[in-house]
């Protein structure tokens, strides 16, 4: 089967974007008829995970632009799991706008670059980019928004992996739409995270007939994403995204629950864990009788490549898009892929939903 390349540009070489392109590289070889471990599609709409190409990247801090990607992913303060060597890719990391991308407590360790940022617009035309992935940092209101006008501009399809709501907003998506281009967003939900079993717990309390009366989602983690999210301010998209994705589903079954019987967010930053990420779980319901009962769940888990084989999954999704003459929100990849979707369904719809998109039928 031939195929040609899809070309995808990066926004932000952090963590995230460290795993995505050791992923590319680890994945490059699979055959097509073989199931393997962290990738719920090997070929998706008839893309594999070869056909997939960075073309260009973009950051601000000195220690990553001017470099080549294959050494950028791996610059402080980059701290995930190393499972693929990458040589030179041949993709020079070029200077973006910092706008409102650097925070208060990541300001000593992501350092400004002295170079202009370049004409993003231009680069991106040169490079040939058809899918352009924000990995923006949390609260970068100002700086995504500076992006998604970017891939209007040049009708780039856009990946929003993080809480600042373009694909939810009903004014940047009338854009998307009239531009007839492709946008899967908001904020992405890892292969299985956090949001995922706390979503799942909560629908099999709700499909067995019990109520969610109380819960709370503790998170903690020692990346730049949950330094940056020591600043109160930069958190309140990130704390909306995560409450909205549980207590939807709860919404979906028909029940309300209190905003002071639900609390979830990221709440500390521990330097020594790294990438890795710990969740405290915690939901109180009640049985047979009204007898109360509760349950606590703690998950451990790598951050950044918990994500990146359902970023592979979404580049995929919108070239199929953009090969169909699909613009707008992308309603069954969002909810399947994304906390804050235009729409919520619950998770076993969502995917059955997404299937039907890849195989045309949405």
């Amino acid at each position: 089967m031939e195929s040609k390349k899809i070309k995808v540009a990066i926004v932000g070489v952090g963590n995230c974007a460290s795993s995505l392109v050791q992923g590319l590289e680890y994945y490059k070889n699979l055959q097509d008829d073989k199931k393997v471990v962290g990738l719920m599609h090997t070929v998706l709409g008839g893309y594999r995970i070869a056909d997939i190409e960075v073309v260009a990247a973009f950051d601000v801090n000195e220690t990553k632009v001017g470099k080549d990607l294959g050494e950028a992913i791996y610059a402080f303060p980059n701290n995930t799991k190393v499972f693929q060597k990458i040589g030179k890719t041949g993709v020079i990391v070029q200077s973006g706008p910092v706008m409102d991308g650097i925070g208060e407590f990541v300001k000593d360790v992501v350092i400004p670059t002295k170079e202009k940022p370049v004409d993003s617009i231009a680069v991106l035309k040169k490079s040939g980019a058809e899918v352009l992935i924000n990995y923006l940092p949390v609260g970068s209101q100002l700086a995504v928004e500076y992006w998604a006008k970017v891939c209007l501009e040049t009708k780039v399809g856009m990946v929003n992996c993080i809480p600042v709501f373009i694909a939810s907003d009903k004014n940047w998506a009338d854009l998307f739409t009239n531009a007839k281009v492709p946008i899967i967003g908001d904020d992405i939900k890892s292969q299985v995270g956090a949001t995922i079993v706390h979503r799942t717990l909560t629908n099999l309390f709700l499909d067995r007939g019990m109520p969610i009366d109380r819960t709370y989602q503790l998170n903690v983690g020692g990346n730049t994403d949950f330094q940056n999210m020591l600043e109160r301010g930069r958190l309140k998209s990130k704390k909306i995204s995560k409450t909205q994705s549980v207590a939807s589903q709860v919404k979906l079954h028909g029940q309300m629950i209190e905003p002071d019987d639900i609390h979830i967010g990221p709440s500390d930053y521990v330097p020594w864990l790294h990438d890795n990420k710990l969740a405290f779980i915690r939901i109180e319901s009640r049985h047979f009788g009204d007898v109360p009962m509760n349950i606590e769940v703690r998950l451990s888990v790598e951050d950044s490549p918990n994500s990146a084989g359902i970023v592979i999954d979404a580049i995929r999704c919108i070239k199929l898009a953009l090969d169909r003459g699909i613009g707008g929100p992308l309603e069954a990849p969002s909810s399947y892929f994304m906390k804050s979707p235009p729409k919520q369904f619950n998770d076993a719809e969502a995917w059955k939903n997404v299937e039907e998109f890849i195989n045309g039928y949405r």
